[in-house]
């Protein structure tokens, strides 16, 4: 039979004593945790033993003994006294490793109570960094790729399984490693930390300054919560407006992090722990990404010299709009227009521009003091700013939007007119309580009227399409510059930051499987391997612990995207994931 041994690197030089650790009879192995060395009382680390058991809840035992050759020659009989452990603890099997002084591979032996037959135990000696096993955390193997085989999955599931009951038995035995040899007491340890508890003043300062800030940030954040859930803020005008805009929205996901992170409930296990990081280091750098812009934008008055080239930048935009009404109320490219509808058509949008240059030339006066006020804003994070300026932006190509909508309406009524009339012609009618398409006689008066109308609606169709056409462009440019900034910000939002920085920096903290590295070979000698941990790839670190993030755009596909194109259907670039499309 094979007997599995995981020993933690750290204790190779340990002094002689005992093998503290847990059995996995299921896998018959043995995870050795820590040696309790001389001087000690059996009694006192059997009561020890049962202590941190109760506390931690893994059936840590005494696994077998321990002998390190420099103590063996200044202690003579040591390790006789070592053997006859093994009656008063009566762990089964008692486990005996020790190490020959002058050679790199060690004495390793089983001993079993009831041995079923003269079958010997087979023991694979695995080392392991104790330090990255209780620090990392496993994850689930990937799917496995088309060509494996079916058996595959079941095989990694259950390497994974085993190899995560060794990590769990190591993560979970942190009160064990909380004592070192130095601690007074009657039980001596030594295990990764032996040399000292890993502490910091400044940490503990923080740990304990922690707790009322985040009870009084709780507190502030439950009164803005309730401000915004008010009646007054709840109406239908205001409702809608905040709904619609992109800086609201982001303030809420901000406010929803902040509660996430000043929450003082301890997070139940380490998905939600790894999530609460991740915000906190998005938060972090999104304020400070925030506050050097801030910072840039009041230095050398660069926010004068914006509100200065912001009333030329409309009058130009301005200009080139009211060339391409002009270009349009002509012959655009040779097409022979319908005059008189080109003409109404291109005096109301240049009406329209008329009023926006109006309305941006009464604004003049505050557009500095409105920047001024607007960057301050930067100082909740680059994201606020960026959704700010998207909805900068909507406001001052309101009247681009306006001509869109005018221009698909009028094209959309004109494509459903001509259908319908269509089906005239082919005696049928769209039956709306059933939802299809019935036959229908119709007499000579209406299909007079209805071939009327389509002639029409049919040599009327090409200058509405063609002023549909230049404003969907125009409006599309528009809506992928703020796409362009929404996803800039969704990115902000839901990249895990810490995440990255942990695998860059520690990457055995994520790990995604082990591999195991056969040391030097000697016959008769127990089979030896190094245990090392495979870190997790970017992309999976990204897509495991990546933040959920509101979403302004529907994700509509190509072909729905083509399809409302061409029959004129308004695309809202605000709506969010869960609402219906019209």
């Amino acid at each position: 039979m094979v007997l599995k041994v995981f020993f933690p690197t750290c204790c190779s030089s340990a002094e002689s004593g005992l093998l503290v650790g847990r059995w996995i009879p299921e896998q018959n192995s043995a995870v050795v945790l820590a040696v309790v060395h001389f001087p000690f009382v059996p009694g006192q680390v059997k009561q020890y033993l049962a202590e941190v058991q109760r506390a931690t809840g893994v059936e840590i035992s005494v696994l077998g003994s321990w002998t390190n050759s420099k103590a063996a020659k200044e202690e003579k009989g040591l390790e006789r006294f070592l053997e006859d452990l093994g009656t008063i603890f009566s762990h089964d099997p008692w486990i005996q490793l020790g190490k020959e002084q002058g050679s790199k591979f060690w004495s390793c032996s089983a001993t079993r109570r009831h041995p079923s037959g003269d079958e010997r135990d087979e023991i694979i000696l695995v080392y392991y960094d104790q330090r990255k096993a209780m620090l990392s955390r496993l994850h689930p193997p990937c799917a496995p790729e088309a060509g494996e085989a079916a058996a595959a999955p079941d095989r990694k599931a259950e390497n994974a399984s085993k190899l995560a009951t060794m990590f769990a038995t190591v993560s979970q035995s942190q009160l064990l490693f909380a004592k070192d040899r130095y601690d007074e007491g009657p039980v001596k340890l030594t295990h990764w930390q032996s040399e000292g508890v890993e502490a910091s003043i400044i940490v503990e300062l923080v740990k304990q300054a922690s707790g009322p800030a985040c009870v009084l940030l709780t507190f502030l954040l439950s009164l803005v919560s309730r401000v915004c859930l008010s009646r007054a803020l709840t109406f239908w005008p205001l409702s809608f407006v905040w709904s619609k805009l992109s800086t609201c929205q982001q303030l809420k996901h901000r406010l929803q992090h902040l509660q996430v992170v000043s929450s003082t409930r301890k997070a139940p296990d380490q998905a939600q722990l790894m999530r609460k990081a991740n915000i906190f280091v998005s938060l972090l750098l999104d304020m400070t990404l925030g506050i050097l812009l801030m910072s840039w934008l009041y230095q050398k008055n660069r926010i004068g010299h914006l509100a200065n080239a912001l009333i030329p930048m409309a009058d130009l935009v301005a200009e080139q709009l009211q060339d391409l009404l002009q270009w349009l109320m002509g012959v655009p490219a040779g097409l022979k227009m319908n005059r008189a509808l080109d003409q109404v058509l291109g005096r109301f949008f240049l009406y329209h521009i008329h009023l926006w240059i109006s309305y941006i030339h009464l604004m003049s006066p505050f557009i500095e003091m409105i920047l001024w006020y607007v960057g301050l804003s930067a100082c909740l994070g680059l994201t606020v700013a960026l959704s700010i300026l998207s909805d900068i932006i909507a406001l001052l190509t309101f009247h681009i939007y306006c001509f869109y909508v005018y221009g698909a309406r009028l094209y959309c009524m004109k494509i459903y007119g001509l259908a319908s009339l269509w089906r005239l012609f082919r005696g049928k009618k769209w039956n709306v309580l059933r939802q299809r398409v019935d036959s229908c006689s119709y007499d000579l008066d209406q299909l007079f009227i209805g071939t009327l109308l389509f002639t029409i609606l049919l040599f009327l169709l090409p200058t509405t399409a063609l002023y549909y056409l230049v404003f969907t462009l125009l409006r599309l440019l528009v809506v992928i510059v703020q796409g362009l900034l929404h996803l800039l910000v969704d990115l902000v939002n839901s990249l895990p930051f810490y995440s990255v920085l942990l695998r860059l920096c520690r990457p055995y903290r994520l790990a995604s499987g082990v591999k195991f590295r056969v040391l030097e070979q000697e016959a008769g000698k127990p089979l030896r391997l190094l245990m090392q941990i495979n870190p997790l790839s970017y992309g999976s670190v990204v897509q495991t612990y990546r933040l959920p993030t509101y979403s302004c755009y529907p994700k509509d596909s190509w072909g729905s995207l083509c399809k409302k194109l061409f029959v004129g259907e308004l695309i809202y670039p605000w709506k969010h994931k869960g609402e219906k499309q019209d």
